[in-house]
Formats: C-alpha cells, sequence, structure tokens
C-alpha cells in the first residue's frame, strides 16, 4: 500500500460511475482506499460508508486520519455538506473531478493550505501522475 491514503466521496455501487471505476483502480494501484456514497455497500472490497439521513450520525463522529486525498465526485451544491468535514481531515490535496468543479471550495482549501486539482482521478491513475 501506499501512503496517499484516499477518501473517495460521491461513492456510488453502481459499475458503470465514474467514483466506482476509481475506487476499484485506486486498489488495484494499491493505494488505501476509503468510501463515502449515498448506499453501504462494498466495492472492490472496500466499504462504503453511507451518507443519508440514517448515516449523518455516523459520518459526523468519523474522522479518518492521515489522508493523503480527498477526491470528489458530487457536484458543488452537494459538497457543501462536507466542507467543514473534509477540512478537519486536513489532507494534503483535494481533487475535484470533472463536473465537481467549485470555486466558493476552492477558496475555504486555499485559506486552509489544503491543496487542490481539478483533474479526473482515473487519468491521474493512468498516467502515473497520482
Amino acid at each position: 500500500m501506499t501512503n496517499k491514503k484516499t477518501l473517495v466521496i460521491g461513492a456510488s455501487l453502481k459499475p458503470e460511475r465514474y467514483s466506482n471505476k476509481a475506487i476499484h483502480m485506486l486498489t488495484e494501484s494499491n493505494i488505501n482506499v476509503l468510501a463515502i456514497g449515498l448506499r453501504e455497500g462494498k466495492v472492490a472490497g472496500i466499504s462504503i460508508l453511507c451518507k443519508d439521513v440514517l448515516c449523518k450520525d455516523v459520518l459526523s463522529k468519523r474522522l479518518y486520519t492521515n489522508i493523503h486525498t480527498v477526491t470528489l465526485y458530487l457536484n458543488a451544491k452537494r459538497q457543501e455538506n462536507y466542507y467543514d468535514y473534509i477540512i478537519s481531515l486536513k489532507p494534503k490535496r483535494v481533487i475535484f473531478n470533472p463536473g465537481t468543479e467549485n470555486e466558493n471550495f476552492y477558496k475555504l482549501l486555499t485559506k486552509h493550505n489544503i491543496d487542490f486539482e481539478v483533474a479526473c482521478t482515473l487519468v491521474l491513475l493512468r498516467m502515473k501522475a497520482f
């Protein structure tokens, strides 16, 4: 496992979704993966923590440690509920995948000295640039 522990937010159980493909590619690249999504389940052996109303208490109390990268698969509006949570993780970087661009969140991350990039996790992995 590499030391780039990665949290996928917006993880999906549906194989056609890019977040699902990212979880597969991350695990194939020997990257330690954690995931939060709409529904609980497993993808590539990784448990997805549910984020819906029933799981909000779990999410608010579950603070992962040593997160290197947060990769987002949520649109800008849905990201708002995660601002404080992501900042509290103090990741080295946040990746905004296509469709997740968010100027407001960029400013917040910059204010908290958290790097971000607008990129595709799948492309970064394929190019060995993750």
